[in-house]
């Protein structure tokens, strides 16, 4: 080992020094009991400085790994053997431990790995579910968060109210009121992060296991894993021109303790459900004693000239759960959601919330706070409700020509991501992964199906500029031409 002068060569080298040593103790080539060298003699042996090796066997001696006697050097401290390798397994020091050492909870929980796999790289075209982030006025926000004195901002450093901070809560129920026609209380709203939390909390807290749940069939496949994995039964439900069918999901199972489902802009058939179905719902809700969740993950873009409320807005329905989620209308890396609960379930979710992960970061509450209660949030809705048509429409005159015509895709007024349907038994999966091939995503409708037989494609635009799109277009519309 050559010596070096520089301070973080030395730090490198007393690390290596006793690395060296712990590994050779650890692996059983410096048993318990034995006595080390002197360190004199130990440093010549290496190279080092003696400062070198006495940093080494001191930082062992604080860690319990060798033991100093006074006037007679340093040892191997005793009961270390469980640290030697197994015999049979010279030099094996890694032991695989695999699912099967999971509890029942654990391997269902890890089984979501087989139903749902979010994605984990930056999107990509046509994927659903991303919104405009260029968009996004990260400028501003950062000057919202420097505006915050610095009284303000240590106690947002403090540990929290787990339901949000009372500001946030506030703003979150009178934006409710103003867009979504929701009239609740700031004490009913609970801060967490995302949507996907929302789902787990709600699962945590009114679910046991076996318990029915009815999910609209196709739907989304991470509310599905979320459920199962507390082992809740997950129940299809057919999705049809009006929205989920209520009474067929009821008739075939009547035991159901609660019913998610998507009525704004049902994921991914795009389709709103009408009123007798949102009544019908709420009518089954009462009579069964069960629960409703409302995810209204991109009710706020609805682009034509009315505009649908929120099924928790109607009356006689206190047994709803409205889920909402930042992730569409700003960026998904804001982690921020909430849910309007009944004013009796919010301090047993406050309370469940603390014991996850405590609270979201109180910096970002505040500042969203403020953005949406000075009014950044509308005219950032504004932005994106100009530009997403914009999009719209660009990429079905882009996929109708990329495809001379085979491919023509019907337009929507709410949402971020286009349906084409196909009838029949098309393979869908197969298109979806020749997509993949040219660089495009390009989700099936059959990968958000439990029993439905339907089939087709999502194309994702709101997250995507011009150039974006035709290019997409023209890789994937050979596929369809023809």
């Amino acid at each position: 080992m050559a010596q070096d002068g520089t301070n973080s060569s030395r730090s490198t080298l007393r690390q290596r020094v006793y690395l060296q040593l712990r590994g050779a103790i650890e692996q059983g080539s410096l048993k318990p009991g034995t006595r080390l060298p002197p360190s004199r003699e130990h440093a010549q042996a290496l190279g080092v400085a003696r400062n070198t090796v006495l940093w080494a066997l001191e930082r062992l001696r604080v860690e319990g790994f060798v033991e100093a006697r006074v006037g007679d050097g340093t040892y191997v401290a005793h009961g270390l053997a469980a640290l030697a390798p197994r015999p049979g397994r010279p030099g094996q020091r890694v032991v695989v431990i695999g699912e099967a050492a999971l509890s029942a909870r654990g391997r269902r929980m890890a089984d979501t790995a087989l139903r749902w796999k979010p994605p984990l790289v930056p999107a990509m075209p046509f994927r659903i579910g991303a919104p405009d982030v260029a968009g996004f006025p990260f400028a501003l926000w950062d000057r919202l968060a420097r505006q915050a004195s610095a009284a303000v901002r240590q106690a947002h450093a403090n540990y929290l109210d787990p339901a949000g901070l009372p500001a946030l809560r506030e703003a979150i129920a009178h934006w409710l009121l103003v867009s979504r026609g929701l009239r609740c209380e700031p004490a009913q709203v609970l801060v967490c992060s995302g949507s996907q939390q929302a789902i787990d909390l709600i699962g945590r807290l009114l679910l046991d296991v076996d318990d029915e749940v009815m999910v609209e069939d196709p739907g989304y496949p991470g509310i599905r894993a979320n459920l199962a994995g507390h082992g809740a039964r997950v129940r299809p439900v057919p999705v049809d021109a009006q929205g989920l069918d209520i009474a067929a999901g009821a008739a075939r199972w009547p035991g159901a303790r609660m019913l998610v489902v998507t009525p704004t802009h049902q994921f991914p058939l795009g389709v709103r459900m009408s009123l007798p179905r949102r009544l019908a719902l709420i009518d089954w809700a009462r009579a069964a004693r069960a629960w409703i969740v409302e995810d209204d993950y991109d009710g706020e873009f609805q682009y034509g000239p009315h505009r649908i409320p929120a099924l928790a807005s109607l009356p006689h329905a206190e047994r709803v759960l409205y889920v909402g989620t930042f992730s569409k209308t700003l960026h998904p890396g804001l982690r921020l959601g909430f849910i309007v609960l009944p004013p009796g379930l919010a301090p047993a979710f406050a309370a469940a919330r603390a014991l996850t992960d405590r609270h979201s970061p109180g910096e970002l509450q505040a500042v969203l706070a403020r953005f949406i209660g000075e009014g950044h949030l509308l005219r950032h809705l504004r932005r994106m409700r100009e530009l997403y048509p914009e999009r719209q429409a660009l990429l079905i005159e882009a996929l109708a020509q990329a495809s001379g015509g085979a491919l023509r895709l019907a337009p929507s007024e709410q949402g971020m991501h286009l349906l084409h349907e196909v009838s029949g038994r098309r393979n869908d999966a197969a298109v979806s992964a020749r997509a993949r091939e040219v660089g495009v995503f390009l989700a099936p409708l059959s990968a958000y199906a439990i029993e439905s037989g339907r089939r087709g494609w999502l194309f994702g635009y709101a997250g995507y500029d011009a150039a974006t799109l035709r290019e997409a277009a023209r890789r994937v519309g050979p596929l369809f031409a023809g």
